[in-house]
């Protein structure tokens, strides 16, 4: 009998694995279309916006670095909050959490985009005083303020997104994004004839808002085909604890998200400083835009993870749970590996494709190979912020990314780059040791989880919260009456 469960025991676990691959496949896929989806987009608006000359393409591209750093990375951190909540609700069938988590995110991402809609009316004096030019500054200024309805709209539709996912359904976001983009080319020829720089800026938030409209009509209906989950309420029911508990996830997983885009936002401006600052600008431009599509990849897999890890929790199943964890990372690995591969085979082609400078095509040749090395460890990196993520602690993402990137990789870099004298090879570099550091100290902390307390915790969360919320509104209310007595 032990020799028979010895030889059994090897066959579940390739078994159990195989079957939490099919699982996360049915996520990743859909998900990665959506993120493909996204950059296609992205590139599309460059497209239109060369076009229009270089200094409307310099403004416009300055204005949407502008606009992901101060508003797209702060609204997508936050609504990062949503996973692990909405993901351990839908593990425990609390479809009531899941209904106030939808209506208190979006409430929360519409009020922040008010400070952050003044940011971007006064765009070009900020620019300016950062040493921008005045010209490229005005244009830039223009350019975000036609793109300020992107900011309500995006308070809709990344909770939107976060809620469907969480509850495997990523299907309808693929769909809606899918269509959205094969509309932005008529939407972009038809308002770039017209209104030029400003109608370009107009169908970003069109195609935005296409989106939006359909994800909603989508929950709309899907809602109200589970007969009675609808109307199951809590959407007007949020309590004091449901936003403490909201506010303290989505302060972190806004912090570690903004950490990392801002992280490579400093380097293109280190780069810019460096001796031979035109080369080398042009260099890390182009190989980022390699990266931007195996970051879609990147970020599938992390969602991927984090949802898993959330649902199984939810559900109180530690080992599901446990085995969705390092399933995922596993995964991440291989297709880390893949990834790297392919950038690294791809260096001799890519840099051509976008310049004929000799000196720029030599520069993405040795480059690439570095950064499809970082590749290779940033992707079970962002995997194992998804595994932190789903367990509702994302300030240990959060603190990862404070001390490697902030306290190791840029420092190192800087020295590397301008005291040791190698250049953007030398930045690069000290990113590599920053990564490798995060990946080492998030892997030690996901190796100590309890997953039976983890589960237990979130199970109880996500059972009792509404309960919670009632006892506590019941205690205020007592010690009212006690206190009018």
């Amino acid at each position: 009998m032990p020799e028979a469960m010895t030889k059994k025991w090897p066959e579940n676990l390739i078994q159990n694995a195989l079957l939490e691959i099919k699982l996360q496949r049915g996520i990743v896929l859909p998900l990665m279309a959506m993120n493909f989806t996204w950059f296609a987009k992205t590139a599309i608006t460059t497209a239109f916006l060369g076009r229009l000359g270089e200094l409307p393409l310099a403004g416009a591209t300055l204005g949407f670095t502008f606009a992901n750093v101060t508003g797209f990375s702060v609204l997508n951190g936050l609504s990062g909050a949503m996973e692990p909540i909405c993901g351990q609700a839908f593990g425990a069938k609390n479809h009531k959490l899941l209904h106030k988590t939808l209506v208190m995110a979006t409430s929360l991402l519409l009020f922040v985009s008010i400070p952050i809609s003044f940011l971007w009316l006064n765009a070009d004096k900020i620019l300016i005083k950062f040493g921008q030019q005045e010209d490229i500054s005005m244009v830039a200024k223009k350019y975000l303020t036609y793109l300020l309805p992107d900011l309500v709209i995006t308070s809709f539709l990344c909770p939107l997104k976060a809620y469907l996912t969480t509850q495997n359904i990523p299907i309808p976001i693929m769909l809606t994004s899918a269509l959205a983009v094969a509309l932005h080319i008529p939407i972009n020829v038809l308002l770039s004839m017209t209104k030029g720089l400003e109608g370009i800026s107009m169908a970003y938030w069109i195609t935005d808002l296409l989106i939006t409209i359909l994800l909603a009509i989508y929950v709309v209906i899907a809602e109200n085909k589970k007969g009675g989950k609808w109307n199951e309420g809590g959407w007007w029911e949020q309590g004091i604890y449901d936003w403490i508990r909201l506010l303290k996830l989505a302060g972190p997983c806004c912090l570690t998200t903004c950490l990392e885009w801002w992280c490579y936002e400093i380097l293109v401006l280190l780069t810019g400083r460096l001796a031979n600052a035109k080369q080398a600008v042009g260099v890390i431009a182009i190989v980022l835009n390699f990266d931007y599509l195996v970051f879609s990849v990147m970020l599938s897999l992390a969602t991927c993870a984090s949802i898993r890890v959330s649902n199984e929790l939810g559900a109180d199943s530690p080992g599901p749970a446990y085995r969705a964890a390092y399933v995922s990372l596993g995964l991440s690995m291989v297709v880390g590996f893949l990834g790297g591969s392919v950038m690294a085979a791809a260096r001799g082609i890519w840099g051509p494709l976008f310049s004929h400078d000799k000196g720029i095509i030599r520069g993405v040749k040795r480059i690439m190979l570095l950064m499809a090395l970082i590749e290779v460890v940033n992707f079970p990196l962002a995997v194992c912020g998804g595994i932190v993520r789903g367990t509702a602690r994302p300030w240990l993402g959060m603190y990862a990314n404070i001390s490697g990137f902030y306290l190791l990789a840029l420092p190192l870099g800087v020295i590397f780059a301008f005291k040791v004298q190698l250049g953007l090879a030398g930045l690069l570099i000290g990113f590599m040791v920053g990564v490798v550091f995060c990946l080492a100290f998030l892997l030690v902390l996901i190796a100590r989880i309890d997953w039976v307390g983890e589960a237990n915790k979130a199970h109880m969360l996500a059972c009792n919260q509404g309960e919670a919320g009632e006892d506590d509104g019941r205690k205020t209310s007592g010690m009212v009456k006690e206190n009018g007595s």
